[in-house]
């Protein structure tokens, strides 16, 4: 698959004539499009009655596309299960956390923990997998489509019942579970595994550990679910195998991905958002390292549906979408959709061509990226993304606690990506890694927005600190335990001691006009916050509150571990000068620990460092804000694209323009 860099879309053949398919693949070659994703909502063209199996309309597809050299992505096509699986069987469907039943239509609609949905969906994966796992065309896999994009847990008495194996796995026996979860608040104590209840509607809220628990079940159990059909098709098939997720989605994305071949992503993100598209670009580059991820999804203009619109993107801005994206380690760079649908719930949605077979409002861009594919294709072939120095941890559990304990409506995603914007802001090449990554190779390690530290990651990061690295705690990581209780040791358990810290209090700040001061800024603190005394012999205090509810105390330490040190943020800046001072703090750190791949580049402009096997050294550097930018290249260099020497200094780039520079390695 890393032949070439893929340019593709989503087809559906399936809703046209073949005459109109032929259309098709004469309008991809002339676009540059050399792979489509094909078969996710298909399954009542696959089996019209149940028992009734019949894939050799996709065969042909399939095959005609590889003599037309445009290769295909074949998935499964669970999310859409046909109206014999549904009609007259409520007991199949998904039940939400109200206890609504859903009906046939959409999509989702199924519980996929129910047997006779899991033997269904067996059987119609085996006979896709026997019939189209041996044809040359097929490079690849995709298992259903966006798993609990727009259900979360089910509450089904198949899910009721599962959910109460799990425990008894779990937990071994109820007094444990009992024990764990504090089941003697306002008599919740359990006698027996089968009693404990699906957090469905309620007087009031639940106990937090059965709600982050049922989370934690249900992104288990929709991993299975993927394993289980990866498992059918590696039987029929040696193409690679993944799944189009996102972090917005109710799973678990390193469990997800734990089994599958490479990870693929979509996103619909605003060019105002443009940190949350860079994040994910990150994010799914290290949830399997060492191979391309793919943008399985993006629009060439704008998201829609029946209800909603988004604005279109502005001219030249999917290019440097795409630019970036295979800058920052994608495959695969793919729209949804390439002709537009003229019937369903997403008519509006944009698309690469009209239901009527003329170019959109999306399909310039389109050429654009193909333009800048082929520019940029032997440079990136040749060379791989270079693992940064400063990484920030992601966790999708984490998620699920936050979602437990909203406190203020607390948003994890947006959380996160605000933390990820400062560091991207700074001109620091970074990873987003998952809990369990390997550390090695980091400087630096933040780890924001952890509520339940494992034991397992605690090691981890005290052997890089130990090493020599910096690690900076928080904040609202480390108090809670893993079945989302209260530590009874100390306010961040085991890890405060090692910290050199003692947590004094644990309160909210917002409203309280808490003042905090480090590196010489002062700002306002906010969200649920820690705040410490040193230990004896301890940590330093760092930064100190200096109004509010507790003056004197510190919300920012400094402990010396092992070579390296834990750097611990006990509370949330705030505003435009909190904004300032975690900048200032992430700048701080950057600096102290040595960290070398970053660089000057203008606010709203990316460098994406790659390197060959020969070790020399090349930066894409991309606009994304549509302003123009620039950035000093450290020592002179080559235009990848032109041979031309550029000198060290100053290089501009244009609005959602890139430029590729190659360095001699032996110089740089």
């Amino acid at each position: 698959m890393n032949t070439k860099l893929y340019h593709g879309a989503c087809l559906y053949p399936e809703l046209w004539s073949r005459e109109v398919l032929q259309q098709d693949i004469d309008l991809m070659k002339q676009t540059g499009i050399n792979v489509v994703r094909i078969g996710e909502f298909a399954w009542s063209v696959f089996e019209p009655e149940e028992g009734r199996i019949d894939i050799s309309s996709f065969v042909e597809v399939i095959e005609l596309l590889h003599e037309h050299g445009i290769d295909t992505v074949m998935c499964t096509p669970t999310p859409t299960p046909p109206i014999w699986l549904s009609h007259g069987h409520p007991e199949r469907m998904y039940v939400n956390e109200h206890g609504t039943v859903m009906n046939h239509g959409a999509r989702q609609h199924a519980c996929t923990n129910h047997p006779y949905f899991r033997e269904r969906t067996a059987i119609i994966t085996e006979h896709i997998a026997q019939a189209v796992g041996p044809l040359p065309g097929v490079i690849a896999w995709q298992l259903d489509n966006e798993f609990k994009a727009h259900v979360a847990e089910c509450m089904c008495s198949t899910c009721k019942g599962l959910w109460h194996r799990w425990l008894e796995e779990r937990y071994g026996t109820v007094e444990r579970l009992n024990e764990a979860w504090g089941t003697n608040v306002w008599s919740q104590t359990y006698q027996r595994f089968d009693q404990v209840p699906q957090p469905g509607p309620a007087p009031f809220l639940h106990n937090s550990s059965l709600r982050t628990m049922y989370q934690r079940f249900s992104m288990e159990k929709i991993a299975e679910f993927a394993d289980e059909q990866a498992a059918i098709i590696r039987r029929y098939s040696l193409a690679p195998i993944t799944h189009n997720s996102s972090i917005a989605f109710h799973v678990d994305n390193e469990r997800l991905f734990k089994n599958l071949d490479f990870a693929s992503f979509d996103t619909y993100a605003s060019k105002e958002n443009a940190h949350a598209y860079l994040f994910n670009c990150d994010l799914w580059r290290n949830l399997k390292p060492g191979k391309d991820f793919w943008i399985m999804e993006t629009s060439p203009s704008h998201a829609a549906s029946l209800e909603s619109y988004a604005t279109p993107h502005p001219s030249g801005y999917v290019k440097a979408e795409a630019v970036a994206a295979y800058a920052l380690g994608a495959g695969a760079f793919c729209y949804w959709l390439w002709r537009q649908q003229r019937t369903g719930s997403e008519q509006p949605h944009g698309s690469v061509v009209s239901a009527w077979g003329e170019p959109t409002i999306g399909h310039r861009q389109v050429l654009e990226v193909e333009t800048a594919r082929q520019e940029l294709e032997e440079l990136l072939l040749e060379t791989r993304p270079m693992q940064a120095e400063v990484a920030m941890t992601y966790s999708d559990a984490a998620k699920a606690y936050i979602k437990t304990e909203l406190h203020r409506k607390l948003n994890h995603r947006g959380l996160v990506n605000d933390f990820y914007h400062r560091i991207l802001s700074l001109g620091i090449h970074r990873d987003i890694i998952p809990e369990g990554a390997d550390l090695s190779g980091y400087k630096l390690l933040f780890t924001p927005f952890l509520p339940y530290v494992s034991p397992q990651y605690l090691q981890r990061a005290l052997d890089f600190t130990a090493e020599g690295g910096i690690w900076v705690v928080g904040p609202l990581t480390g108090g809670r335990t893993e079945e989302h209780a209260i530590h009874m040791d100390a306010g961040l358990g085991k890890l405060e001691k090692l910290a050199g810290v003692k947590t004094v209090y644990t309160y909210p700040m917002d409203g309280t006009e808490t003042i905090g001061r480090v590196f010489g800024i002062s700002a306002p603190l906010s969200l649920w916050s820690a705040v410490f005394q040193p230990l004896e012999g301890g940590a330093a205090v760092v930064g100190e509150i200096r109004e509010g509810l507790t003056p004197g105390l510190a919300f920012v330490t400094e402990h010396q571990y092992g070579q390296g040190k834990i750097v611990m943020l006990g509370s949330m800046p705030s505003g435009e000068e909190g904004d300032r001072l975690l900048r200032q703090l992430i700048k701080h750190y950057a600096d102290e620990a040595k960290v070398t791949v970053q660089s000057d580049v203008t606010p709203g402009t990316i460098v994406a460092p790659r390197c060959g096997p020969d070790g020399q050294i090349a930066w894409i550097i991309v606009n994304m804000d549509g302003q123009g930018g620039g950035v000093t290249l450290p020592v002179s260099g080559a235009d990848a694209l032109t041979g031309k020497e550029i000198p060290s200094g100053k290089l501009t780039v244009d609005a959602f323009g890139y430029r590729a520079i190659r360095f001699d390695h032996r110089r740089s």
